[in-house]
């Protein structure tokens, strides 16, 4: 049974969204401010955060911003009645997960907080981190202990594929088709090179790899 909190102050609202997730069986908690808020996700860990954008006492956004920058990673789906594409960007920024504009149907809420759950935990609003490395697809970012690494289209499209799915063994074949589809470079050699090329910039010398070669199989990533 999932657990998710629900940070929110309208109380009419909050008895139909806890209700119907008790129907679906979340075990849910609930606050109304924003302080409240904080310390909550301080001392408690949940599965899942439904986090208003205009809370008492501090932002929905303001609370995410401390939560992430504190080191939280549990998805945070928003709920607001904020519509335009600005305020959409700020709210994504921040760190959240998902956005949901009010009013919205219950079917649509279930439905979203379903995929974020089946999320891999290593996604950070838009950032996905694995060990020491961070990546942010959007803005064709990755980076090591802080510092960025300079990074080609290809090898940064199969360091996203082995973030996106850590400690999952990947064939050969399974690699090209997926990170280079039907284009005319797809061979062996081409996966081979970029992954030494990869490597060189990713890891340490003298510390364990990220990209393990399982022999006879193909390749994993791991957090080292």
């Amino acid at each position: 049974m999932s657990k998710v909190l629900i940070i929110e102050d309208d109380l009419g609202l909050v008895r139909m969204i806890r209700d119907w997730l008790a129907i679906e069986k979340y075990d849910v908690e609930t606050v109304s401010d924003g302080p409240e808020a904080l310390e909550k996700l301080k001392f408690y860990s949940f599965d899942l955060v439904v986090l208003d954008w205009q809370l008492p006492g501090m932002a929905g956004v303001d609370v995410l911003r401390e939560f992430r920058a504190h080191g939280g990673t549990t998805p945070v789906l928003i709920l607001t009645g904020k519509s335009s594409i600005s305020e959409k960007e700020e709210g994504f920024d921040s760190g959240a997960d998902d956005y949901l504009t009010k009013p919205f149907h219950m079917k649509e809420l279930s439905a979203r907080m379903r995929a974020l759950l089946r999320r891999p935990s290593n996604f950070v609003g838009n950032v996905i981190k694995v060990g020491a490395l961070e990546l942010d697809p959007g803005n064709f970012k990755a980076t090591k202990d802080g510092a960025e690494l300079k990074l080609q289209p290809k090898e940064f499209a199969l360091l996203e594929f082995f973030m996106k799915h850590p400690n999952q063994v990947f064939s050969s074949d399974s690699l090209l088709n997926r990170v280079w589809a039907s284009e005319s470079d797809a061979t062996s050699e081409a996966l081979t090179t970029t992954i030494k090329r990869l490597r060189k910039k990713i890891d340490k010398e003298g510390e364990p790899s990220f990209l393990k070669t399982v022999h006879g199989v193909g390749y994993k990533m791991e957090a080292v």
